[in-house]
């Protein structure tokens, strides 16, 4: 009989690997898609010089490969020198649609985790005054640490609890998410008018105020109450 030969792989360069994160608990989480929601606390919307009231949400978006799991190093990035830290509630869906009813937003749901939504701010400030998109502000290699992800019949409800976040033992965010201008279920169910979500899409759900710059050498600590905390070092 003829040797077996191997099978050979469709692909013409090799594929490149699922980003996942850890859950609490064991196992991974593949992630699809990251989606983030800009100005969505009131006090970091007059931060950033625009006018809190309930306007409809904005969004951008970061690619899957920038997560950054807990305890990984975050390297400070090119072309800028002015790199900012935003602490963020994140959902992870394991399930989408398109259209979804707010009613059944967080049914999509499978856990929560506390993220990091990192920014070359000068970068971001050339763009908004050029009209231009933010992609190189918000959407660059490591620019979205994630810690491990807690299942949502764990955590409950996502409609209160401290967000803060310290630098080297600093506390420099702080809030409740309490103060979300559009909730997690407003939000899943407004995006999904624009696009249809799927299982493994992330969602960053906004920032408190507070914001500011790191250098390399700090320790970032995000915390959200009944979440496991992040932490991620500027190398």
């Amino acid at each position: 009989m003829p040797a077996a030969t191997e099978l050979s792989s469709p692909f013409v360069i090799p594929a490149p690997a699922v980003p996942t994160l850890e859950v609490e608990g064991g196992g991974l989480f593949p992630v699809r898609r990251i989606y983030c929601v800009g100005r969505n606390y009131a006090a970091h919307t007059r931060e950033m010089g625009h006018d809190p009231e309930r306007e409809e949400p904005f969004f951008f978006s970061k690619p899957a490969d920038a997560v950054v799991a807990n305890g990984g190093d975050v390297p400070y990035p090119p072309r800028t020198s002015d790199y900012h830290y935003e602490v963020e509630l994140v959902a992870a869906l394991k399930d989408g649609g398109r259209d979804i009813p707010v009613t059944e937003a967080l049914d999509k749901v499978f856990g929560y985790a506390v993220g990091l939504d990192m920014t070359r701010r000068d970068l971001q400030a050339i763009a908004k005054k050029a009209g231009r998109p933010w992609d190189l502000a918000k959407g660059f290699d490591h620019s979205a640490p994630c810690g491990p992800i807690t299942p949502a019949a764990t955590f409950g409800i996502p409609d209160k609890g401290e967000i803060r976040l310290t630098v080297d033992c600093g506390t420099r965010q702080k809030g409740d998410l309490s103060d979300m201008i559009w909730s997690v279920a407003e939000t899943i169910s407004y995006l999904s008018g624009f696009v249809e979500l799927q299982a493994g899409d992330l969602i960053f759900t906004g920032t408190p105020d507070g914001v500011g710059p790191v250098v390399p050498g700090n320790r970032l600590v995000g915390h959200i109450d009944g979440l496991a905390d992040l932490v991620v070092w500027v190398i």
